[in-house]
C-alpha cells in the first residue's frame, strides 16, 4: 500500500515536470504547422481540430464521470478564455503565417507576451522585481538570437499578416490574465471542452470565408492526429493547469523556451542548421526564464 509521503513525493515530482513537458509539447506546434499548412487553410484545420478534440474529451468525461462547471458565470468565463487562447491565439498565428509572415517573425511577435504580462501586472500593482525584469530582457534577447536566421529570411510584413500576429499576441496575453483572475479551479477536462466549444463556435464562420478546402493526405492526417491528442488534449490541458497553479508572469515566461526547443526539433526532424548564434540565444533564453521562475515574489500578483 502506498504511503501518504510517497504519494506526496510523486505529486511534487509531477508538478515539477509539468513546465518541461508543456514546453516540449507546445514546441511541436511548429512541426504540425509545417506538415498541415500546405493541405488546409488555417481556420478550417483548426475547426476540425477543435471538433475532434471536443469529441475525445466528451468520451473521456463520460467514462470518468467528472463534473461540469456548475454556474453560468463559470461557463462564460471559461468560454472567454477559450475564444482568446484557442481561436484568437492559434487562429492568429496560423493565419499570419498563411498570409505571408515568416514563422520566425510571428514567433518573435508572440514572444512579447511575457513582457506584456509583466507590464500589466506591474501596472495593476502586482510587484515584478528587478531580477524578473532582467530575466524577461534576457529571455527576449535570447529569443531574438534563436530566430535571427528566420528573421533574415522572413517575407515582408503586410497589414493582414501583421494584424493576425498582433491578434495572436493580445489573445494569449489577455487569455492568460483573464483565466488567472476569473476562472475558478475545476476539472481540466470539462474546462478544456468548454473552451473548445466556444472556440469552435467563433471559428466556424471564418471557415466559410476560406476558398481552399482540407485535403486529406498522410501528412495532413498526422498533423491533425498530433494536434488533437498531443497539442490540445496534452498541451492545452497542461497550460490550463499551469495558469491555475502558478503566477501569471512565471507561466508566461515559459513561452520563451518554445522557439529554442522548436529549433532543436527542426534540426532533428528537418535537418535545419543550428548556428553558434542559435546556441547562444538558447543559453540566454534559459537563463532569463530561470531568473523569472526562481525569483520569489514579495506580494501576490494582481491580475
Amino acid at each position: 500500500m502506498m504511503s501518504a509521503d510517497s504519494s506526496s513525493d510523486k505529486t511534487k515530482l509531477l508538478l515539477a515536470l509539468m513546465p518541461a513537458v508543456f514546453v516540449l509539447i507546445w514546441s511541436t506546434g511548429f512541426v504540425v504547422a509545417r506538415l498541415g499548412m500546405p493541405f488546409s487553410p488555417p481556420f478550417t484545420f483548426l475547426e476540425f481540430r477543435y471538433l475532434l478534440s471536443i469529441a475525445v474529451f466528451c468520451i473521456w468525461i463520460a467514462l470518468a464521470k467528472v463534473p461540469w462547471p456548475r454556474s453560468r458565470a463559470q461557463w462564460f468565463h471559461i468560454g472567454v478564455t477559450g475564444v482568446l487562447m484557442h481561436a484568437g491565439y492559434l487562429g492568429g498565428v496560423w493565419a499570419a503565417v498563411k498570409a505571408g509572415m515568416g514563422s520566425g517573425l510571428s514567433a518573435l511577435i508572440v514572444g512579447l507576451q511575457p513582457v506584456l504580462t509583466a507590464l500589466w501586472l506591474s501596472y495593476r500593482g502586482g510587484e515584478i522585481r528587478a531580477r524578473q525584469w532582467t530575466g524577461l530582457l534576457f529571455g527576449f534577447l535570447g529569443l531574438t538570437l534563436v530566430l535571427w536566421n528566420k528573421l533574415e529570411q522572413s517575407t515582408e510584413i503586410n497589414w493582414l499578416s501583421g494584424a493576425f500576429a498582433l491578434m495572436a499576441l493580445m489573445s494569449i496575453t489577455t487569455g492568460t490574465l483573464y483565466q488567472k483572475r476569473h476562472v475558478l479551479p475545476c476539472d481540466v477536462r470539462t474546462a478544456n471542452t468548454v473552451q473548445l466549444i466556444f472556440a469552435a463556435l467563433v471559428t466556424a464562420p471564418l471557415c466559410w470565408m476560406e476558398s481552399e478546402s482540407f485535403v486529406l493526405t498522410q501528412q495532413s492526417l498526422i498533423a491533425m492526429v498530433w494536434s488533437v491528442f498531443v497539442l490540445t488534449i496534452g498541451g492545452s490541458s497542461l497550460l490550463y493547469l499551469l495558469i491555475q497553479k502558478g503566477a501569471a508572469s512565471k507561466v508566461s515566461s515559459l513561452m520563451y523556451l518554445v522557439p529554442p526547443c522548436t529549433a532543436f526539433m527542426a534540426w532533428l526532424i528537418f535537418n535545419e542548421p543550428i548556428s553558434l548564434l542559435t546556441l547562444l540565444g538558447v543559453g540566454l533564453t534559459a537563463f532569463g526564464v530561470y531568473l523569472v521562475i526562481k525569483t520569489p515574489a514579495r506580494t501576490q500578483e494582481v491580475t
